[in-house]
């Protein structure tokens, strides 16, 4: 009797599990079976090379859509971040042209992106004004900041290896990129799961006006997730502008559209509310 209460509970709690995942089961599923296609179609596919290749390549894609992840959490959107890592590249370019030293540089292009982010969560949570319009307008505003800028040339950043080493070099044969990247989602992890940060934006993705009832700060969460946003594209523009070794306002061109899809493809609902799925893996 007993063991067969406890086959069922453990049969359910499967169920439960592959219900709850379905979407994100079936996606790893499909990318299992493409690794295995392309690996029998070319030896070259999983090679060390192509991989480190492709970890170096994805990172500032990870990056923003981990930060992307906080903003669709509260119900919101940046379209603006493809835009808003154009402008970084380039200005980082710019004022380390100028021989600003590049740590200096780095620190700069932090606070410009915290800014960026933070003018655009004003407007959305304190003027109440959809984030689509806000950085939609954004999209635009910024890409024609660093057109104007660079005047559609690319601005070469010359003998600066501390700041190459963001974008070439590797820790223990890892890409730099790549460790930023996991390191960072890591810690996103820990914090949607474990800390009071995490759990108040989920909250207000769940339901706003009763978080704000019980004394959440909503607006600000709100407006911070866009902060946090502008700072992940600060350091996807660095790594970007490190790796090529110049900066451009034609970077990260439909960058925001593959942010996005990874943000959703991992299990983030558009609706708002809830944890992903790799949150709730790597925050326990």
């Amino acid at each position: 009797m007993n063991n067969a209460y406890t086959e069922r509970g453990q049969g359910s709690a499967l169920a439960d599990f592959l219900t709850a995942n379905a979407q994100v089961l079936s996606i790893a599923f499909f990318f299992a079976v493409c690794v295995i296609f392309f690996s029998v179609a070319t030896d070259v596919f999983l090679s060390v090379g192509n991989i480190l290749n492709i970890l170096r390549q994805a990172a500032p894609i990870l990056i923003v859509a981990v930060a992307m992840t906080f903003v669709i959490i509260t119900a919101g959107i940046d379209l603006s971040v493809g835009s808003q890592v154009a402008l970084i590249s380039a200005s980082a370019a710019m004022v380390l042209s100028f021989g600003l030293p590049w740590p200096l540089a780095v620190i700069a292009m932090l606070a410009f992106g915290a800014f960026i982010g933070l003018v655009q969560g004003w407007f959305i949570a304190y003027q109440g004004i959809p984030a689509f319009i806000v950085t939609l307008a954004g999209l635009s505003i910024l890409r024609g900041f660093a057109l104007y800028m660079t005047q559609g040339y690319s601005i070469p950043i010359d003998n600066v290896p501390g700041f190459f080493a963001l974008g070439r070099g590797t820790i223990l044969g890892v890409p730099v990129p790549a460790v930023i990247a996991l390191v960072i989602a890591a810690i996103a992890a820990v914090v949607i799961q474990r800390q009071m940060y995490g759990r108040q934006v989920v909250a207000v993705g769940s339901n706003p006006e009763a978080a704000r009832r019980v004394g959440m700060p909503s607006k600000w969460i709100i407006a911070s997730v866009y902060m946090l946003s502008g700072i992940a594209c600060a350091v996807a523009g660095l790594l970007i502008a490190a790796r090529l070794g110049s900066g451009s306002s034609n970077a990260a061109v439909g960058f925001e559209l593959q942010v996005i899809a990874a943000v959703v493809l991992g299990g983030t609902s558009l609706f708002g509310g809830g944890a992903p799925f790799w949150a709730r893996f790597w925050g326990h």
